[in-house]
């Protein structure tokens, strides 16, 4: 059984979910997730669509139905007797579905682990007993878990294997109507409702003061799926320069533009995969970011920062992302080649700290391991 809660988890459970068949075809997989697990060869329990919010206020509102979920899952685990529970990061779901499945007696492993060692860090204790193997994406997150005394094993980026070659920059940008010669500037908004409700307006009024200063530059979005229309119905405001749309093509966008302007999380890793230069930006409502604020025990927020260990590229968090300040910085890599080139191989470094490709069969093998009783 297997539960993810969102877009990038999906992709690391339907990666996963496919070398778990690859190596061992009779196993049946069965969970949470969305259309990547299905497409793997999972049949699905519930599917995530419009439960994958942050924020206090947001999270109230889909708590019935996520609480519905939960006891499904409970009770399609009692009845089935999986032999291993997958939990795929989204904490605040799983750590209490994992803690009632292991309570049947079904081992669990988290992959894609949260960010515990940033904030909450007392729940390093929770997850040491229920978990009887954690996998973590990046180096530097095994020592910090051995210490806290949680089994552990460093597996690699999954990214690195799931994020495809990108199409060519010219006939890519040809086709959304852009020309290769210009400036393309990309927005990437986020994955959740809420997160674009909070960042897109500000996107796009960073987009027009771009064009104001920087006349031939253009603008792309990479959308998530299952997004309403609505949400993106403001990008059509007096004003905003035109900003083609696409889904399903982040690769294609993020290895095709001069600069990206990203809402903070797994999408940074993406755009360093790319080597494409970026300034990350957040902001959640203002309640919910006094409330958590004091729980996070990190100096910087963007993955790439983290992995890097210190500030390669710009962050934009909560009252520090304005449009004026997330213009100004992309328009800084737009105008200095110099430094847009030094961000490359920042991100160059980053890359190479992310090991080597095979992460999903890496984690298949411990997922089964543990599963026949070797773990």
């Amino acid at each position: 059984m297997i539960s993810c809660g969102e877009p990038s988890g999906d992709l690391y459970a339907g990666s996963l979910a496919r070398e778990i068949l690859a190596l061992d075809p009779s196993s049946t997989i069965t969970g949470f997730g969305g259309a990547q697990l299905r497409a793997a060869g999972a049949s699905l329990i519930g599917d995530y669509s419009g439960l994958s919010v942050t924020g206090l206020l947001e999270v109230a509102r889909v708590l019935p139905r996520t609480y519905a979920t939960y006891r499904r899952l409970i009770e399609e685990a009692a009845a089935r007797r999986p032999d291993v529970f997958v939990a795929i990061d989204f904490p605040d779901f799983n750590f209490r579905l994992a803690r009632a499945l292991r309570r049947l007696g079904i081992p669990v492993v988290y992959y894609i682990s949260p960010q515990l060692w940033a904030w909450r860090p007392s729940r390093m204790k929770t997850m040491r007993r229920f978990a009887d193997r954690v996998l973590v994406i990046f180096a530097f997150e095994e020592a910090i878990y051995r210490a806290a005394g949680v089994p552990v094993e460093w597996v690699g980026h999954p990214l690195l294997d799931a994020a495809r070659s990108p199409e060519a920059r010219a006939p890519f940008l040809a086709r959304q109507h852009l020309d290769s010669s210009k400036p393309v500037v990309a927005l990437l908004p986020g994955s959740r409702r809420n997160e674009l409700r909070e960042i897109l307006p500000g996107l796009a009024s960073a987009a027009r003061i771009i064009r104001g200063q920087l006349p031939d530059a253009q603008f792309i979005l990479a959308r998530a799926p299952h997004l309403p229309n609505e949400l993106f119905e403001k990008l059509a405001a007096d004003g905003v320069p035109e900003i083609e749309i696409v889904e399903g093509a982040t690769d294609d966008v993020l290895a095709a533009s001069d600069v990206a302007l990203v809402a903070s999380g797994t999408v940074t890793i993406q755009a360093a995969l790319h080597e494409c230069p970026m300034v990350v930006v957040y902001r959640l409502s203002p309640i919910t970011y006094r409330l958590g604020r004091p729980f996070v025990h990190v100096e910087t927020f963007a993955m790439v920062n983290l992995v890097a260990g210190r500030m390669v590229v710009p962050e934009l968090i909560q009252d520090d992302f304005t449009p004026e300040a997330a213009a100004s910085a992309a328009l800084a890599l737009l105008q200095d080649r110099a430094q847009a080139d030094r961000m490359r191989a920042e991100l160059r470094a980053v890359r190479a700290k992310l090991g080597e490709r095979g992460a999903s069969r890496r984690a298949a093998g411990v997922v089964l391991a543990v599963a026949r009783g070797g773990g």
